[in-house]
């Protein structure tokens, strides 16, 4: 079951120039968004809006259930939700470490995490690394990395903050296949912020275009 996330009304304003306007919109379940803009567009802002790492100005973010009741923005609720930052947080460690992160701070049992860790690498073609240090990884083998630690906890929507940025063509390719197999799986909604007008055409349900602080209709 995933949720639904209502947008309602959000505005976000930076030194007195508004950077989201009385935006309003509702992210259905399972499937993949993608938003598109121009630097400054508001892009980023929206999304972490919408994860609740930011608060709006004005207006309200929703998340709703399958009867269509608002959830209570508490733990349960963010442990349902992860966002993937463009630069991809790294700890000193192994990559199998860095996955098992969220697991292990969810008291996972110790056979469970190492089933779902090496599962999930080996969707994200990063078995052969799972005792490297993470901090060797290249840009775009971080970008999986980070992918792989979202993904790997199960959560009802994911957050892309610019996943193909900075990454060479071959990982953009496998970013691209990473995600049509989870949208094929249909277990999550992922909402995305993309400059790449190429990547969010191949990878997106619905394609959002965000100018001035209004998505264009």
């Amino acid at each position: 079951m995933a949720l639904e996330l209502l947008v309602s009304n959000i505005w976000k304003i930076y030194d007195n120039k508004p950077v989201l306007k009385d935006l309003s919109f509702v992210f259905n379940k399972k499937k993949v968004y993608a938003i598109m803009g121009p630097n400054g567009s508001g892009k980023t802002t929206l999304l972490k809006i919408c994860a609740l790492l930011e608060k709006p100005d004005r207006g309200e973010i929703l998340y709703l259930d399958s009867q269509k009741r608002p959830l209570k923005k508490d733990i349960n609720l963010f442990r349902k939700i992860t966002y993937v930052f463009p630069q991809v947080g790294i700890f000193n460690a192994s990559v199998f470490d860095n996955v098992a992160y969220g697991l292990n701070i969810r008291g996972f049992k110790k056979k469970e995490i190492i089933s779902k860790v090496e599962d999930v690498l080996d969707f994200v073609g990063l078995s052969h690394k799972k005792r490297q240090n993470a901090l060797t990884l290249s840009s775009g083998e971080a970008k999986r990395m980070g992918i792989a630690r979202a993904i790997v906890i199960d959560p009802e929507i994911i957050f892309l903050d610019e996943p193909t940025a900075f990454v060479d063509a071959e990982n953009v390719k496998i970013i691209e296949k990473i995600l049509l197999q989870l949208k094929d799986k249909g277990q999550s909604t992922i909402i995305i912020a993309t400059h790449d007008a190429s990547f969010a055409e191949k990878v997106g349900d619905v394609i959002l275009r965000l100018e001035e602080g209004r998505f264009l209709l």
